[in-house]
């Protein structure tokens, strides 16, 4: 799909994910994610630090962490994720309309990381998260390129990943099924609650 076409994925699943966050409780901001060492605050606050942030901005914070950017994201995200819930729900809502893009990715990398860090939040609060098929087919190809896969380092070497919810597979070996969402999430290196996979490696790609 093209960036014009993939566009209106983006906003959708956008305002969709506001209604999601609009919906937690309180006690949920508090809550850990699949982002090893970040609650609800915290991924909401990095989710949306590229719409907060201008580009001196942060070129700014990304000198002060020497040019690290996980050093940069890590402590941006805890220090904004001391804003109140309302002020974090408003950097989300009030930019769903943002054109931005990471570096090299596109509109379909600004779609997987809205996708991606959603899912953090809701599969480990087993909350539901609206994600439409085209735009999951979307972030599954992107996730599937060899960019992605090189900088995210999930080794799937072996392994044939089948959607066991649409019509969707992915490599040459054993069989890991799961949830079109669930195999994304092993793609993007994430460790699952139990049970959502099943098959060759499931257990290596399941808990802490």
């Amino acid at each position: 799909m093209t960036g014009d076409e993939l566009r209106p994925l983006v906003t959708a699943h956008r305002r969709a994910f506001s209604d999601v966050l609009d919906g937690l409780a309180e006690a949920d901001w508090n809550a850990p994610t699949l982002c090893e060492g970040w609650r609800v605050r915290e991924v909401v606050a990095h989710m949306s630090m590229p719409f907060r942030y201008p580009a001196p901005r942060f070129l700014l914070e990304l000198a002060r962490s020497r040019g690290n950017f996980a050093r940069m994201a890590d402590r941006v995200a805890r220090r904004d994720a001391q804003a109140p819930i309302g002020a974090l729900l408003d950097g989300w809502r009030t930019n769903e309309n943002h054109a931005w893009q990471p570096p090299g990715g596109g509109v379909a990398g600004a779609l997987t990381h809205d996708v991606v860090h959603g899912m953090d939040i809701s599969v480990p609060l087993g909350v539901e998260h609206p994600v439409s098929e085209q735009a999951l087919r979307a972030v599954l190809e992107q996730a599937t390129s060899p960019r992605s896969l090189k900088h995210f380092g999930s080794d799937v070497a072996g392994l044939r990943l089948e959607a066991d919810d649409v019509d969707w597979v992915y490599g040459d070996g054993e069989p890991l099924r799961g949830s079109a969402r669930s195999l994304l999430l092993v793609l993007m290196d994430r460790r699952l609650p139990a049970g959502l996979l099943s098959g060759a490696g499931a257990a290596r790609f399941t808990g802490g």
